[in-house]
């Protein structure tokens, strides 16, 4: 995990069957990584609080609500559903999605996202000249999801962050710094951080990402 991955090599598709896999970032914020085969469905079922759900590889149909709302969902868009919301989902050729629990009740997100819409990330935040831009989406005493835009010739000098965290490219490339080591980071790759970790972000040319923190 020390090195940039992409979903589909750490929960691969498997014909005919859904697997999830935890990705263990804090008992706190329950984060799991569902791949479904083509073909196949899992069941609408309600959670007691708000659940986000990020399409990483492939795409398929979310269906919410009583009424089973059909929501197509692809990758590097956004799904919120809210609390006592039945929710289940299905792809005729295959889907790889990340889906964060939000236990907490006192949490803050960002009106720019609206509940049962899909919402492409990377269309949500603007390049600033010669700067670093950020735009929190959802933030808890535990948790922060947010949104970073880089400039050309920006970056995060090395610094240690207090949680466990993953972050994600959206669009063009950079140099991920951890522990020492430079990684290139492109488009649909993601990259983990461990609790304290030493890293650095530097932009190749203009870069966005997202950056999901547990905080534990």
């Amino acid at each position: 995990m020390k090195m940039p991955f992409t979903l589909s090599q750490l929960r691969p598709i498997r014909e005919a069957m859904t697997v999830s896999r935890p990705a263990k970032l804090g008992e706190s914020v329950p984060v799991t990584w569902f791949s479904l085969g083509g073909g196949t469905s899992i069941t609408p079922e309600y959670y007691d609080c708000t659940t986000l759900y990020l399409c990483g590889e492939g795409g398929g149909i979310f269906l919410l609500g009583g009424e089973s709302r059909t929501v197509p969902l692809h990758p590097g868009q956004l799904l919120a559903v809210p609390p006592k919301t039945l929710c289940g989902c299905l792809t005729d050729s295959g889907m790889i999605y990340t889906e964060i629990i939000l236990k907490k009740e006192n949490f803050t997100m960002n009106n720019i996202l609206k509940a049962g819409q899909p919402t492409e990330l990377k269309d949500l935040i603007s390049y600033e000249d010669g700067s670093i831009a950020n735009l929190d989406l959802v933030h808890a005493d535990n948790m922060k999801f947010v949104l970073m835009a880089f400039d050309e010739g920006t970056g995060l000098t090395p610094h240690r962050a207090p949680g466990n965290a993953i972050l994600t490219a959206l669009e063009g490339k950079a140099i991920i710094g951890y522990e020492g080591q430079d990684y290139e980071l492109t488009a649909g790759q993601s990259f983990r951080f461990d609790k304290n970790g030493l890293h650095s972000v530097t932009a190749q040319g203009k870069f966005k990402m997202s950056l999901l923190l547990v905080i534990e």
